[in-house]
C-alpha cells in the first residue's frame, strides 16, 4: 500500500537520481511513525535499480535481500549501535560492489549509535568509498552530533495533514476510531496503527493523571502500573499531554483543555514551571531505552506532578532524577 504523504520525497529523489546527483549520504529524521524506515528501503532499492522500486514507498515494510544493501541496527540484546558494528559496515563498504552497481547501507535509528560508533562512521561519511550511499534514519535529532549533520543531506518527514492520513488509515482498516487513534499518535500515521489498540490504556492514564492533584491516587501506585507499559509510549503521551497543557495555561482559556484533563487540575499546578517540566520529559525521550531506572523515574515525575510541580525548577537537567518532593 503506498505512503502517499512521502509523494514529493519520492519526485525530488527521483529527479536527483536522473541527474545524477544523488548525494553520497542523506538523513531522514521526523517524528516516529511516519515511514522513515520505509522510505529508507525504498531509496535504497532505486539507488541499486532492484525490483520494487517503481511502486514507490509501501507500507508494511519490506527490507529487500541484496548483497549490496547493509540494514544497521542495535543487535537482538543491546539498545545501542555499538563501534564494532560501524567498523565492519565501513570494512564491507569499502570492497567492490557485488553487481557493480555501488553500496548502500541503511543505518537506523542513527540517534542509537554511541559516540564512538558515530565517531567511527565519520570518514565513511567525508570520504564515502566509490558509489556507496549511506541513509540514516533518526526519529530524534537532538542526539545527533553536529559532525553527521553537517554531512549528509537532510530530508525533513513532516507529519502529514489529517485531510491525507485519515482516508489512508480507513483504506487500510475501516474505523471510527482513527482521528482518536491518530491523535494519540501525535499525527503520524504509521504510529496511529499501534495506537489504536492502546486507547483504552491512554484513557485510563488521563484519569490517573488527573485524580493525582487530588490526592484521590497515590503517584507511587500509578507509577507501578506504567512501568509495565512500552517507556517510549508513555513518554510520547506524557509529552504531548503536558505539551497541551502548557498551551492551554499561556493561552489562558477556560472550560476543558484539549488533552481532556479538567481546569481544576489546572489551577493546582505551577504554570510558570509547566514547560520546566516538559523539558525534563524530552530529556528522558532522548535518552536511550535502559539509560535510566523507569519505575523511580515514573515515581519523581508523577509526585511532582501531584505536588503541583512546586519544586520543578529550570535547574535540573533535563533526563536527570527530578529532585524529591513529599507524595500527598
Amino acid at each position: 500500500m503506498n505512503i502517499p504523504w512521502l509523494k514529493s520525497i519520492e519526485d525530488g529523489w527521483i529527479k536527483q537520481l536522473e541527474h545524477a546527483r544523488l548525494p553520497h549520504a542523506v538523513l531522514l529524521f521526523g517524528a516516529a511513525g511516519l515511514g522513515k524506515r520505509a522510505l529508507a528501503a525504498w531509496l535504497a532499492c532505486t539507488r541499486l535499480g532492484l525490483p520494487g522500486a517503481d511502486s514507490g514507498v509501501c507500507y508494511p515494510l519490506v527490507v529487500a535481500e541484496h548483497a549490496d544493501l547493509h540494514w544497521l541496527s542495535p543487535l537482538d540484546d543491546k539498545q545501542t549501535i555499538g563501534i564494532e558494528q560501524i567498523r565492519a559496515l565501513v570494512a564491507d563498504m569499502s570492497l567492490t560492489s557485488y553487481e557493480g552497481g555501488g553500496k548502500v547501507a541503511v543505518i537506523e535509528p542513527a540517534n542509537a549509535m554511541t559516540a564512538n560508533a558515530a565517531n567511527g562512521l565519520l570518514k565513511t561519511l567525508e570520504e564515502p568509498p566509490g558509489d556507496a550511499l549511506l541513509i540514516l534514519v533518526a526519529d530524534r535529532m537532538g542526539s545527533l552530533p553536529a559532525t553527521i549533520l553537517s554531512r549528509c543531506q537532510r530530508v525533513n518527514v513532516s507529519v502529514p495533514a489529517e485531510a491525507l492520513s485519515l482516508p489512508w488509515l480507513d483504506r487500510l482498516q475501516p474505523s471510527n476510531a482513527w482521528p482518536e487513534a491518530l491523535q494519540l499518535a501525535g499525527g503520524a500515521p504509521l504510529a496511529a496503527i499501534t495506537a489504536m489498540t492502546q486507547l483504552d490504556q491512554a484513557a485510563s492514564m488521563l484519569e490517573e493523571l488527573a485524580a493525582l492533584p487530588d490526592g484521590k491516587l497515590s503517584p507511587i501506585d500509578i507509577a507501578a502500573r506504567w512501568a509495565k507499559y512500552d517507556t517510549g509510549f508513555w513518554l510520547e503521551w506524557l509529552s504531548r499531554t503536558v505539551l497541551q497543557v502548557a498551551k492551554q495555561a499561556s493561552c489562558g482559556a477556560s472550560g476543558e483543555i484539549v488533552s481532556g484533563l479538567p481546569e481544576s487540575v489546572l489551577r493546582r499546578i505551577d504554570r510558570r514551571n509547566l514547560f520546566c517540566y516538559l523539558d525534563i520529559i524530552n530529556g528522558l525521550r532522548g535518552q536511550a531505552a535502559g539509560s535510566f531506572n523507569v519505575q523511580l523515574t515514573l515515581e519523581s515525575l508523577l509526585i511532582h506532578w501531584a505536588a503541583g510541580l512546586k519544586d520543578c525548577h529550570r535547574s535540573f537537567h533535563p533526563g536527570e532524577m527530578l529532585p524529591v518532593a513529599k507524595s500527598r
